[in-house]
């Protein structure tokens, strides 16, 4: 074979190589845009809670695929991460994820005080205002689950039992970095 039909058939091969790679780059979103989920039309990821007082993670979207997990504890906060008909993949604070029926999702937000710090001699402080100098009217073991109120300027309202006051964006799982709500 000569020079010139292998760089012919080498510049072919790689074309083949290279075209699905920058065609894939052409459909890519933008910076900034949402995905949304092809069924609820919500964005992807995005936060949501635990309905239910048992719920049944399954490893695919359907009552005929085997639990892999069974959560026990209304109100957590779960990431959805993929939906498929009715069913919603979610991820928890500890990274496992599963597939959940729509209807034990609730829409409510709460988040988990650090549970990245669960097992450690640590406090997470609750404020009376969204201001580290501020009066102190709670402290939070890592892991305990809140009722997240609102987020703004770096600091969410949080609820728990009888109390109410204000955490540090960073210091809670439920919530992204910079996201606001009211």
């Amino acid at each position: 074979m000569s020079f010139a039909a292998f760089a012919r058939r080498f510049a072919a091969a790689a074309a083949m190589v290279l075209c699905p790679t920058v065609l894939s780059f052409s459909v890519m979103p933008t910076a900034g845009a949402v995905e949304v989920g092809p069924v609820s039309k919500l964005p992807l990821p995005r936060y949501v809670s635990l309905k239910a007082a048992r719920v049944n993670a399954r490893i695919g979207p359907g009552r005929d695929y085997p639990v892999t997990w069974l959560y026990l504890k209304p109100g957590l906060p779960v990431e959805v991460v993929q939906e498929y008909e009715l069913w919603r993949r979610i991820r928890d604070s500890e990274g496992s994820e599963g597939w959940v029926y729509h209807s034990l999702l609730s829409g409510d937000r709460t988040a988990i005080a650090a549970p990245w710090l669960k097992g450690k001699a640590t406090m997470i402080d609750v404020h009376a205002s969204p201001a580290v100098d501020a009066p102190l009217v709670a402290r939070l073991e890592p892991g305990v689950v809140s009722m997240v109120r609102e987020c703004g300027s770096q600091w969410c309202e949080i609820k728990i039992s009888d109390r109410q006051g204000y955490v540090r964006q960073q210091d809670i799982w439920g919530v992204y970095p910079d996201e606001k709500f009211d």
